[in-house]
Parts: C-alpha cells; structure tokens; sequence
C-alpha cells in the first residue's frame, strides 16, 4: 500500500485530498486467476483502476507460428479452458474453411451438443465462484454438484474433463454412443427443475439484489468503446450473438433465443448467464431429437493440412463473447500468422473506466460479473 498525494481538491483553498494506492492481485482470491488490479482509492472509493496483465502469457499466438495445423490442435482448449469447446470450434472452424471442407451433418450436431454443453459448464463455474466472492457459498455446491455431471458426459466421448481436444478437421476423433444420447437427456431433464431452484434460492435472495442492482452500470457505448461482447455486452442491452447474426455450424436450424437485458447493471450480467443456460437447453434438445445418423468425418480430409494461400476468419459465440481467429496462410505446413481474438481481453478493458466512483465492494462484484478467464486475457 503505498499513499500518494494525487488528487486535486474541488475547492482551491483546500490541499489535494490524500489517496493511496491498493493493489488486488496478482494471487487475490477475487481475480481468480493471475491478475493484479492497480486501484487509486480515496477512503473506500475508487478514483482510477490500471490492470496490469501478462503474469500467465504463454505465447499462444507464436506457437501457432511455429507448430503444424495438426500439433496446435490441443491450444485452443488451454485458451479459455472453461470455454473449451467453442475454442475448438473456431480453430476446427478456420482451417475447414480455408481447405473448403464440408463437416458431416451428424458431427455439426455433436458438436452443438457439446459446446451448448460446456456453455452450461462455463456459466456453473461463474455462478458459483461469483456468489461465493460475494460471501455465498451453499450456491457453489450446487452447481459444482450440476457441472460434474456435464464432465462425465464429455469425459466419456473426449476422455477429458476440462481440455478438451475432440474436434477434428472436417470431423470429431470419435462417435457419440447411445448411452451418450441418453445420459445429455437425462442431464436436460434434471436441469430445468434445478434452473428453478436456482432462481428461488439466488435470484430472489434479498441479499444479492441489494449487492448486484444498480451497481457497475455498463453502458452499451462503453462495451463498443472497448468491443465487448457476450454476456457483458447482452446485459447492456444489446442481443449481440455470433450464432444469430454470423451463424455457423448448423445452429440456423435451431429455435432459441438471445437474452438480453438493458439495465447494465450487474444483476443483467447474472440474468442473461442464468437464461442463456436455459437456451442452451433448448438446443440440445432440439439437436438430441434431430440428430442425424451418418458418418462423423468428412471424406478425403488431407493427412498433411496445408491450406491454400490466403487469409481467412472464423468466429464463434463462446461462453464469454465473441471469440474469433484470423489465420494467415502461405500455403505451407505451419500458419503464417494466427491471431487470436478473445473475449475475456475486450472486457477487462472496460473494467478501469466502470469501477471509477465504486466502493471496493462494489468493484468486486463487477469484476465477478464479468466472468474473466485470466489465461483468455494473457493469451
């Protein structure tokens, strides 16, 4: 901690008023991740924030450089590794598109189930962790208790729990089984009593509406000053959504919806994560009712990827926005160029701009309600 005389007084006959400088991070429990939040404070007010990222960098994008498509394929889930998934996805996504190479129906569908799977995943990690950073901690069993039956499921067609590498180019490594199929219905069935007793035991809670209302007002001009997107963006007002406006995979061929809400508020972001899971329900029972039978690969997928020269995009809507890759090819074995857009990055930047004026309590809580994944930030 370190007192700083920084701040010029309203009244010029008056000394500039004593500040001092508080650092959150790099290991607070509240930056769950390696993140430190440089915070000016007057009293228990925050006159400025200057996040100071970096503390996880691994490179990614100079990796990309310097492996073969095939050998990055186990990056992108170590990105976001509770997005991992839709990360796959996009990777799989930018590299089919640039060999031209059309994905069998049965495994698009797979692969919406699996992502809308780790998308339900991804928000029960926020859920929990964000109510226990505001002193609740009955709710992060519960969805600890929900999440693990998703892992099972990925488990057994993946053979991981959380990195997960099951997407191919023009395919997946292997088929889904019935048990499954089943096991993903059971699962739905279970979770739409849950989502109601999530909503009696947290939404509804006193405690939380008077911690979350009103507080980290994000305008939707900040979030397209700083580009962010997802739920923070959605919470804003705004029904921005990859797999509506840009849609990709087969998700045209599913009825749901995008929830938004124009409060801006925190209690917005925790109301759009809570009904996006209930989205993702739906469409995987749309996608377990309509699942095709078939192969999982396309066929005469090339053993050595060497897309033509060229630059092509992908994006998805992953659990925290908008994630998208840009690839640079020269026509060789290893990517010209890979860049990675992520998420997490764009909604962190707006943080020092919304948390001035907030009491340090209050900061928490929106930083909570951003649901940062700090390796997404230090890609």
């Amino acid at each position: 901690m370190q007192l700083e005389h920084t701040v010029e007084s309203d009244n010029p006959t008056q000394s500039p008023r004593e500040t001092f400088v508080l650092n959150v991070g790099p290991q607070h429990p509240s930056t769950h991740g390696v993140l430190r939040l440089k915070l000016v404070m007057d009293g228990e007010y925050i006159l400025a924030v200057e996040p100071v990222i970096g503390y996880v960098h691994r490179m990614h994008e100079k990796m990309g450089e310097n492996r073969t498509y095939v050998q990055f394929l186990p990056n992108p889930s170590r990105i976001d590794y509770l997005s991992a998934m839709h990360y796959m996805h996009a990777y799989v996504g930018v590299v089919e598109r640039a060999l031209g190479i059309n994905v069998p129906p049965r495994a698009e569908y797979i692969r919406v189930i699996t992502s809308e799977l780790n998308r339900i995943a991804s928000h029960l990690v926020w859920l929990g962790a964000f109510l226990l950073d505001l002193g609740a901690f009955t709710p992060l069993l519960y969805a600890f208790d929900d999440r693990e039956r998703i892992l099972d499921l990925l488990e057994s067609v993946s053979g991981a729990r959380l990195t997960y590498c099951y997407y191919r180019f023009g395919g997946l490594c292997n088929d889904v089984d019935a048990a499954f199929v089943e096991g993903a219905r059971a699962f739905v069935k279970h979770m739409w009593p849950r989502l109601k007793m999530y909503h009696g035991l947290v939404t509804e809670n006193i405690i939380l509406r008077k911690r979350l209302e009103g507080i980290g007002v994000i305008s939707a001009e900040l979030c397209r000053k700083y580009g962010a997107t997802g739920p923070v963006l959605r919470g804003s007002g705004v029904a921005c959504d990859v797999r509506k406006l840009e849609p990709y995979s087969v998700y045209n061929e599913f009825e749901f919806d995008v929830p938004h809400f124009g409060d801006g508020d925190c209690m917005a972001r925790y109301k759009v994560r809570m009904e996006e899971i209930a989205q993702s329900l739906r469409i995987i029972e749309q996608a377990i009712a309509k699942l095709p039978i078939g192969p999982i690969m396309a066929e005469k997928v090339p053993r050595v990827v060497k897309p033509p020269p060229g630059d092509y995009y992908f994006a998805v809507e992953a659990a925290r926005g908008r994630f998208a890759i840009r690839l640079v090819s020269d026509g060789s074995e290893i990517p010209y160029r890979l860049k990675l857009r992520t998420p997490s990055f764009s909604n962190l930047a707006l943080f020092g701009e919304a948390a001035r004026g907030l009491l340090l309590q209050d900061a928490l809580a929106l930083l909570g309600s951003l649901d940062l994944v700090i390796p997404d930030v230090d890609r």
